[in-house]
């Protein structure tokens, strides 16, 4: 990673040039968070993350030599400890299933106040979800079910930590469910990832619930 240890390295993808300068100038102004580059396209993405391999990227939904959800999963193929969240004009279903099972970190729509960027950042940054629990029991029975093997078993703790990750709940939140601290349950969820061989919290858990090692988490 092209970045200090406290210092959050952000790439910005986005053919509406206007909109990724802005958030660009926006994320420039933020203590902690370095902007690396901004690009438009397929091409430029993959430039930008040879170069610098941000913490976090920022991509658009709507690429004009590619779909956005295909080049998500190709960038996270190849540089899995980047977080990407997926940059979209709205909240439909299909974009946001297409963002979990890519491996993003989850979303930010375009309509949402420019204020609420750098906390999305620093929230990806961190591994946490970008999603509200509510969606993402919503969403999860919805997921294509193309199954396919486990890396390996989950220990019984695994899939307490799962079945959390799974109602939303945050690294924090689940240690304290659990009596554990924070850097116990982020072991955990590591090994989680590795397991199921998923790049995210939320393609860890859509991967588990295709495969049925976990239920569909209910509704409140």
């Amino acid at each position: 990673m092209d970045e200090g240890a406290d210092e959050i390295g952000v790439i910005i993808v986005d053919d509406h040039r206007m909109f990724a300068e802005s958030l660009a100038r926006l994320l420039a102004d933020e203590e902690g968070i370095a902007v690396r580059g901004v690009g438009a396209n397929r091409v430029e993405a993959l430039q930008l993350m040879e170069r610098f391999e941000p913490r976090v990227l920022l991509i658009d939904y709507h690429m004009p030599d590619g779909d956005g959800v295909a080049v998500a999963s190709e960038i996270k193929a190849k540089w899995p400890e980047t977080m990407v969240v997926m940059l979209t004009g709205d909240a439909d279903d299909q974009v946001l299933i297409a963002a979990i099972e890519a491996g993003c970190s989850g979303f930010f729509t375009k309509d949402r106040a420019s204020s609420e960027v750098a906390e999305a950042v620093r929230v990806a940054a961190a591994g946490e979800a970008l999603i509200s629990p509510s969606q993402l029991v919503r969403l999860l029975p919805r997921l294509n079910r193309t199954y396919r093997p486990a890396g390996a078993d989950l220990t019984e703790r695994e899939h307490e930590v799962l079945n959390l990750l799974a109602s939303g709940a945050t690294n924090k939140v689940i240690a304290g469910e659990l009596f554990l601290s924070v850097n116990t349950i982020r072991n955990y969820v590591q090994s989680i990832l590795t397991k199921l061989d998923a790049h995210s919290k939320l393609e860890a858990v859509a991967t588990a619930v295709k495969q049925g090692i976990i239920s569909y988490p209910s509704g409140s």
